[in-house]
């Protein structure tokens, strides 16, 4: 959704910036190849298109013959818009795919075998082997995982100073959140404590986080039947049905879509939120946040976290010189240390928020490492406000988002909206409501 929504989801397009001290290599061949590439950001984020403009100038110049155009859809993936477009052959021959949507997609045959093209990407080998799996089917790569992530909660120090808490000892506990929320919701009119999502399939998408953290589960172990009409689910709605209409400290506006929370956030005047470390990225690049206001720390008495991402896939219609030409496009700008995304002294330069740890699709390894101390040695912004994130994440288990995700996410809007725009809302009917079709959905998918 990424951030995404995006994921979130959403990649981390706020680190990348302009000019750089190397140039991809040069693609080779004969002939003239057009390509076309998802995720160029938004004419209101205009540094960041600047940085995606000249990247793209700098790769056709580095690879005579290759025209790149660009496509703005932000975020990169639209959850209303990406399946129309996928089936009616409308996808860009670059483009963007949610975890969620990885099985659905390729075996739709919707995504090209890129198996003889990963040699494109010169730190293949160090991207984690776990988010390989994942773009991987029968023994055949159908992706280039773009984005990792895991959740956490996100929060404004500066209101927690402002409210009299301590910014250095944010929550560990919902009951710890609720208390917290109460008080910087009670700074003044227009002030949310904890800000939620209710709709857009980010609603069911933040469900999810929270019922993660609690231990429970979308769906059975063997993905055939719901599981969320459970105690944590109950917890869950209930938790959010007292924070709206018992403490008050949630505001009266329904946030839908990833974009409604990220601009509350970004006004200073929302607490908290779950989130991944790429909203702090986000809210500071894209929504106009203030760099010293932000903080991330561990998802509050998690016993587990969700963890998602997405990846780059090419057009099953690309020609072998389109396809290598995108991944050729694809390792310049996304998987090269100082280059593109990672180029963090560009982004530093710009005005960029640079040091929040995020997207670990290198993880531990070489290029991972490498990332990690140029993130660090050009940071604008504070690390050590991110540390209690990077402990605390380091003990929570991952756990994957389940399959058939944005469906299941549009029913659990239902449920979302309910507890915060209905104070006599019934949680179990709402929940058992959402049962009965999840489950239909799941018979029909088989």
């Amino acid at each position: 959704m990424k951030r995404s929504a995006g994921l979130l989801v959403a990649s981390a397009l706020g680190l990348a910036a302009c000019g750089s001290g190397q140039q991809a290599p040069p693609a080779g061949g004969a002939g003239q190849v057009t390509i076309t590439v998802a995720c160029q950001p938004a004419k209101s984020a205009p540094k960041e298109r600047q940085a995606w403009d000249d990247d793209v100038a700098a790769f056709m110049k580095a690879n005579p013959g290759v025209t790149v155009k660009s496509t703005d859809q932000q975020p990169c993936f639209d959850p209303k818009t990406f399946g129309p477009k996928l089936a009616g052959g409308q996808m860009e021959t670059v483009f963007v795919v949610p975890v969620t949507n990885y099985d659905d997609v390729i075996r739709q045959g919707q995504a090209l075998d890129i198996t003889a093209y990963t040699g494109e990407i010169k730190n293949w080998d160090d991207l984690r082997q776990d988010v390989r799996d994942l773009v991987t089917k029968d023994g055949k790569v159908y992706g280039v995982p773009n984005v990792h992530y895991g959740v956490g909660l996100v929060y404004n120090r500066k209101l927690f100073a402002e409210a009299g808490l301590d910014p250095d000892t944010p929550p560990t506990t919902w009951a710890e959140i609720r208390e917290a929320a109460k008080k910087i919701a009670a700074l003044g009119p227009g002030h949310v404590g904890y800000g939620e999502y209710s709709g857009g399939n980010t609603g069911g998408w933040h469900f999810t986080q929270a019922i993660y953290g609690r231990g429970g589960s979308i769906l059975t172990d063997d993905g055939k039947k719901a599981a969320f009409n459970s105690p944590e689910g109950r917890a869950v709605l209930q938790t959010l049905h007292d924070m709206r209409w018992v403490d008050d400290s949630m505001g009266t506006k329904l946030l839908v879509g990833w974009e409604s929370l990220m601009v509350a956030m970004g006004s200073g005047k929302v607490g908290m939120m779950l989130g991944a470390p790429d909203v702090v990225t986000d809210v500071v690049g894209k929504f106009k946040g203030s760099v010293a206001d932000y903080g991330i720390t561990g998802f509050p008495e998690a016993k587990a976290s969700l963890s998602g991402g997405e990846a780059f896939m090419i057009n099953p219609k690309a020609t072998p010189e389109e396809a290598k030409a995108g991944m050729r496009w694809l390792d310049f700008r996304f998987n090269t240390v100082g280059e593109g995304r990672f180029d963090f002294a560009r982004g530093k330069a710009i005005g960029n928020p640079v040091g929040v740890p995020d997207n670990a699709v290198y993880g531990d390894s070489p290029t991972g490492q490498a990332i990690q101390a140029d993130r660090v040695k050009n940071a604008s912004l504070p690390v050590e406000n991110y540390d209690p994130y990077v402990k605390a994440s380091a003990a929570i288990p991952p756990k994957a988002e389940p399959v058939h995700a944005q469906e299941i996410y549009a029913i659990l809007d239902v449920a979302m909206s309910g507890v915060l725009s209905d104070e006599d809302a019934d949680i179990d009917k709402l929940l058992a409501d959402a049962e009965t079709k999840v489950n239909a959905v799941l018979a029909a998918k088989g």
